[in-house]
């Protein structure tokens, strides 16, 4: 939700406010978003792991941090190229957010698929996740629109998403080698 609000002040200098920019903004996160669900999902089932978890993150990272170099010069290419701001913002919006969405979206099926131990509570599982995630989004979108974007410039937001995303992926990583390292010794003692 960070990302789709700063989306609408990255796009605002050149296509404006109007609705038919948040239109364009929401219709590509939700259309990324789905993908990503859908993606992830599919991911899920094979051999599943915290570090092909941590991986999710670290992608995620990686195709998020070019938009503080990017976006201006590509939002400045499409602008001048697109004179609808409704066409002009739907261009702007999929060429800059779809591919980091898709992958952010990833998560939550994936994470589902981690903490689902047994089938009988799945749904019990599935509904905690949705709660804290949504949630988490919740409070996201307060702190981005009321704080962040008050004290800190757009691109210092996004490199702090980043590096967020990063350590995300750390703990991924250190938590997958200490299950792996607690599977080894249990088949060296067995």
């Amino acid at each position: 939700m960070s990302l789709e609000l700063l989306g609408g002040r990255i796009l605002a200098p050149y296509f404006g406010n109007s609705i038919h920019v948040w239109g364009s903004i929401i219709t590509v996160f939700m259309a990324s978003l789905s993908l990503g669900y859908l993606f992830g999902g599919r991911i899920s089932v094979v051999d599943p792991s915290l570090r092909k978890f941590g991986i999710i993150f670290i992608v995620a990272a990686v195709l998020l941090a070019p938009l503080v170099f990017f976006a201006e010069p590509m939002m400045l290419f499409i602008f001048d190229r697109i004179e609808d701001p409704r066409y002009g913002s739907l261009m702007a919006s999929a060429l800059l957010f779809v591919v980091p969405t898709v992958i952010l979206g990833m998560i939550s099926p994936y994470s589902v698929r981690l903490l689902v131990e047994r089938v009988d509570t799945s749904g019990q599982v599935a509904g905690r996740l949705y709660f804290v995630s949504t949630l988490g989004s919740a409070l996201g979108t307060l702190a981005t629109s009321f704080y962040l974007v008050l004290w800190f410039e757009i691109n210092t937001i996004i490199l702090q998403m980043t590096v967020t995303l990063v350590l995300i992926s750390g703990v991924a990583f250190f938590a997958d080698s200490k299950t792996t390292g607690l599977g080894r010794n249990e088949t060296h003692n067995g």
